[in-house]
């Protein structure tokens, strides 16, 4: 375990139960959240990546526009 993530256990244990319940709670879920993402990101990379390679060619063959971010 690392230094930080030891810190961080450690502090949490200092806290009332309620709170440690809640805590964990929360971890627990941000932890599966972030395996479900990592999951579809892998998934998905070569769709992505065609996705990539057409806007690409979309874009040299003059079948794009520039963004306006001050319009939206």
């Amino acid at each position: 375990m690392s230094k930080t993530l030891e810190k961080a256990f450690k502090e949490a244990s200092q806290l009332p139960k309620k709170d440690q319940e809640e805590f964990a709670a929360f971890l627990l879920v941000e932890l599966d959240s972030e395996q479900r993402w990592q999951t579809l990101l892998s998934s998905s990379a070569s769709t992505l990546e065609l996705l990539a390679q057409e806007a690409k060619q979309e874009h040299k063959a003059g079948e794009t526009q520039p963004f306006n971010v001050k319009g939206v």
